[in-house]
């Protein structure tokens, strides 16, 4: 009786199973051309004034094997090859008081209150690397697993 009774419940079970599906929609089609906005590239805004003013930066490089800090002066729109490795420092632009309004990038004034270095790091012409060092946040050590980079100060022009 026990076994007939497992059956019928096996049985209505299957059954009521098959009748929720039935009830079940169909999953919504989405229009995957035009579902998803064009991501806005971030504009880099940097004032004449900030350009006369500023002529390179200073990097340092942290070595984490040999546990030794080497600092780089690169000047704003230039490129420094790494020795003993096979990294290379672009600095793109230079922006002392770094802020963000909306996507554009700027500046809220001269002085060093945010200073911030965008960078491009390559190593053997790959890119591991593009965005901001920032002078007042700890190194960035999870760039490279080898290396550790950081801004350290602006280099004034004369």
């Amino acid at each position: 009786m026990q076994r007939l009774l497992f059956v019928v419940v096996l049985i209505l079970s299957a059954a009521l199973m098959g009748c929720q599906q039935k009830d079940q929609k169909p999953p919504l089609k989405i229009d995957a051309a035009g579902s998803h906005m064009d991501k806005k590239e971030a504009a880099v805004v940097v004032p004449d004034s900030v350009k006369k003013r500023w002529k390179a930066v200073k990097i340092a490089v942290i070595d984490k094997a040999n546990i030794k800090e080497t600092v780089y002066t690169i000047p704003v729109g230039s490129s420094v090859s790494i020795p003993e490795s096979s990294l290379n420092i672009e600095v793109e632009a230079f922006l002392p008081a770094f802020i963000m309004e909306g996507s554009v990038m700027t500046t809220s004034s001269n002085e060093l209150k945010n200073p911030g270095a965008k960078v491009k790091i390559t190593e053997k012409g790959n890119f591991i690397f593009n965005g901001w060092l920032f002078a007042r946040f700890p190194t960035n050590t999870s760039i490279h697993p080898n290396y550790g980079f950081t801004l350290v100060d602006a280099v004034p022009a004369k």
